[in-house]
């Protein structure tokens, strides 16, 4: 295929976006921005003093991941928990004014909403502080969240993302029986891992870990191709999955697949400020894909391209359909 029905061909897939519906599952947070300025040491501790200038709320984990689902023109819904306060009346009124239902969130009594507070001066993070709960849901939301996932597939969503951020919503029951639901619906299912809990992704489509994440999945520390390779291969053979996207800052990503395919992409990003929320991009951009119909390496190489782009912006950040296809156009007329 010549490099522009290549192009045409990932450009014809984005335009797809507003046709599918992806469901997100997992663990929903408020990203919390202090912004401001660094002029002098504290006389109190060898710190800086942040001269704050603003301060902005923007969605979180899951909630991030359908931030970038519905800014790329995807149909975006979501399932998790949230607590009685402040923040979980924030984070449903932000999904809303996106125009994302709210009905999937489900209110645990004695749990507070995870927040992630970073401060940032002279486009640098001076620190992050969070507040959050980790324990385990309750049975009894468990139950509410899959008899909603199970509602929410039923409407007709085209691929499922499993947000995995250790706090309490993603268990192996959980992923167990939304691996069960999706195989007899012929939904895809993609996570984006944590190394705690890779041993309950077994089953899914596909998975996104780092370079770092896959490392210690696989048990395999990986410093050259030969040991990317076996840890990929590694990673494919012990979860059972059809494929696997491992992302490698600014080497990349390869991804290895069942059929025994290897493909390596090599990154496109022109700058990188901020990898904060990276990774929900590359999941929203690669599920997405894979919803409107994409081979699995086209839908890696559209999020590779999506990645590029929000690494390049300090702060949680999207991609718009027009801005991925753009990037897409001009790498191709650069080559």
């Amino acid at each position: 295929m010549t490099g522009a029905a290549a192009t045409n061909k990932l450009v014809k897939i984005i335009d797809r976006f507003p046709s599918t519906r992806v469901l997100v599952v997992g663990d929903v947070m408020m990203d919390h921005y202090v912004w401001g300025s660094v002029s002098r040491i504290s006389p109190e501790a060898p710190v800086p003093v942040v001269n704050v200038t603003r301060e902005t709320l923007l969605l979180g984990g899951a909630a991030n991941v359908v931030n970038n689902i519905s800014a790329l023109g995807g149909q975006a819904d979501i399932c998790g928990v949230i607590g009685s306060d402040d923040a979980g009346r924030q984070l449903q009124h932000l999904l809303r004014t996106r125009g994302v239902p709210t009905d999937g969130l489900v209110m645990e009594p004695g749990r507070s909403t995870t927040i992630k507070t970073r401060v940032i001066a002279h486009h640098q993070q001076v620190v992050r502080f969070d507040r959050e709960t980790r324990e385990g849901i309750a049975r009894e939301t468990h139950q509410q969240i899959f008899k909603r996932v199970t509602e929410k597939a039923d409407e007709g969503m085209d691929a499922i993302v499993i947000s995995d951020y250790c706090k309490g919503v993603v268990t192996r029951g959980l992923v167990r029986d939304i691996v069960r639901l999706a195989k007899k619906r012929g939904i895809a299912v993609s996570v984006d891992p944590k190394v705690s809990h890779f041993g309950i992704y077994r089953g899914v489509t596909i998975l996104t870990p780092n370079t770092k994440e896959a490392s210690l999945g696989a048990r395999i520390e990986i410093n050259d191709d030969e040991s990317l390779l076996r840890a990929g291969k590694g990673l494919l053979k012990r979860l059972a999955c059809d494929a696997v996207l491992i992302t490698r800052s600014e080497q990349g990503m390869s991804l290895f697949e069942k059929s025994g395919r290897v493909t390596h992409i090599p990154t496109v990003a022109r700058d990188v400020f901020d990898v904060t929320g990276a990774g929900d991009t590359v999941i929203s951009a690669l599920t997405l894909s894979m919803a409107a119909g994409a081979k699995v390496s086209d839908a890696a190489m559209i999020a590779n391209y999506a990645a590029g782009i929000v690494v390049g912006v300090v702060g949680t950040a999207t991609v718009s359909p027009e801005q991925l296809k753009l990037r897409i156009t001009e790498q191709k007329e650069q080559k």
